[in-house]
């Protein structure tokens, strides 16, 4: 909602108004006003309508997903490079279900600009692996399953792996 560099801005006032409070002998609004001004900087690393996105996307809910991404004018300006790679990544996912083609697009582009947690990386690896799959490229599908299986630190995607595994050995 707001532009990354008005978040900066608030949080550096709060935080000057802050030390101001902590001056004047106000402990408790220097304090409250330290942790306003952290809210701005958690929000300058995490865009809040990625943030409401990914609910709606835990609730499974495409349509709501799409409808709180489309809310982000000028992404490129408006978001930091990694939110730039979870924007694409959701909708990569939303493409997903409609048109294969575009949601390649999305989920290389996603890779390229980067994601934080390696689950992520795997899931859009798993997901291009997929699509590579459906369009017979075989050998690009292999590359990134094994890619996808080395991210997978906790085992949370071995199954879709193993499932993956086993339509290939079929074409």
């Amino acid at each position: 909602m707001f532009n990354k560099i008005i978040k900066i801005i608030l949080a550096a006032v709060l935080l000057a108004y802050a030390g101001y409070q902590f001056a004047e002998g106000n402990i408790g609004n220097g304090i409250f006003l330290i942790l306003l001004a952290l809210v701005f900087v958690f929000l300058y690393f995490r865009n809040e309508l990625i943030l409401l996105a990914f609910l709606r996307m835990r609730k499974q809910d495409l349509d709501g997903t799409q409808k709180w991404l489309e809310r982000i004018k000028n992404p490129e300006s408006a978001l930091t490079q990694k939110q730039q790679g979870y924007y694409n990544y959701l909708y990569g996912i939303i493409y997903s279900q409609k048109n294969l083609t575009q949601a390649e697009k999305y989920f290389k582009k996603a890779l390229k600009l980067g994601l934080n947690m390696d689950y992520d990386v795997a899931m859009a690896k798993l997901s291009l692996a997929g699509i590579a799959l459906q369009k017979r490229r075989k050998r690009e599908a292999t590359t990134l399953l094994q890619e996808a299986k080395k991210l997978d630190k906790n085992n949370m995607l071995t199954e879709q792996i193993k499932m993956m595994q086993q339509q290939m050995k079929r074409i």
